[in-house]
């Protein structure tokens, strides 16, 4: 551990070094994989965000609503890869307090509005195959555009705790542990116990993680509970199609976090290296994966993207 600055020039601690790619043997290698990445899920995102927004047909809450993941997806993405990004090809290794605690911010808003977005996708589901028939008048687009906007403002009032109880605290470090500045790696530069701030926000991120999965599953099983009492074959598997985009999103989300948590739990100790690649594995992956599903699980979405490229294919 680092020898802790004198209390005399705190004040000092104007920026910190990210050393939590020091002992990778190729960064650069590493960090135009995260580029190459990153680049893909900006753009099929943005491709995703165009279509809906262009398309006037697609102006519907399932849509809206895959259009907010989309931009959610880059959010999240954006708060963490630039950092990671200019550390490993550029060599650029500092970062200022105040970009830091911004991005400590931005990073911990996108994952509550990534699990707040998936919990309305499936509640668009649930009323979609519950009331089939009333579905429009129920989630209309004002709705919808209504309660994405509730949820950014309660998403962004309960992040507040984040800056909320890093700032009041004096800095004692400058050396950056982690591969960029969020809640934990920002805590660790305090002259205080971490501990206490540690399990505040576990508690936090438990209730936020566990109360909007749980949410998801009583959802599913009132929808499985109406396909078991269908008759016909084809309207389940109409509903099976209508759901799998979004079962797939719930798997790709909640999946890794959950494998985490119980390796944890058996007793399995991760190096540093390997939670690094598993936080970088968790930011890009699903937001790599969703704007494909919904691409090509999506008849809509998936027609237009064919039409279009009927239209700019050369004559022969």
């Amino acid at each position: 551990m680092p020898l802790p600055i004198s209390w005399s020039i705190l004040k000092m601690i104007t920026e910190f070094v990210v050393t939590g790619f020091d002992t990778l043997e190729k960064p650069l290698g590493v960090g135009i994989v995260i580029l190459i990445v990153y680049i893909f899920v900006m753009l099929a995102n943005l491709a995703n965000i165009c279509f809906i927004v262009l398309d006037k047909r697609l102006h519907q809450p399932m849509y809206l609503f895959i259009c907010n993941l989309a931009i959610v997806d880059m959010l999240y993405c954006t708060s963490s890869c630039p950092t990671m990004i200019g550390v490993l090809i550029v060599g650029y290794k500092s970062i200022s307090y105040g970009p830091c605690i911004v991005q400590m911010f931005a990073f911990g808003l996108g994952f509550v509005m990534e699990l707040f977005t998936i919990s309305a996708m499936a509640f668009d589901r649930l009323i979609a195959i519950l009331n089939p028939l009333r579905y429009h008048s129920i989630l209309t687009n004002f709705r919808s555009i209504l309660l994405t906007f509730l949820l950014w403002i309660v998403g962004s009032a309960s992040m507040a705790i984040v800056p909320g109880t890093v700032l009041p605290l004096p800095l004692c470090y400058s050396s950056l542990k982690y591969v960029f500045c969020d809640y934990a790696a920002v805590v660790r530069l305090t002259c205080v116990d971490p501990n206490p701030y540690f399990d505040l926000m576990s508690l936090f991120s438990s209730i936020i993680m566990f109360g909007t999965f749980s949410f998801i599953c009583m959802s599913y099983l009132r929808i499985v509970i109406i396909v078991i009492k269908m008759n016909s074959k084809g309207n389940k598997k109409k509903v099976f199609n209508t759901c799998l985009s979004h079962l797939i999103v719930i798997a790709c989300y909640y999946g890794p976090t959950f494998i985490l948590i119980g390796l944890t739990r058996i007793g399995l100790v991760l190096t540093l290296e390997e939670r690094h690649g598993l936080r970088v594995g968790t930011i890009l992956g699903p937001s790599l994966v969703n704007p494909f599903i919904y691409c090509f699980r999506t008849k809509e979405i998936r027609n237009k993207i064919l039409r279009i490229i009927s239209k700019v294919e050369p004559d022969k």
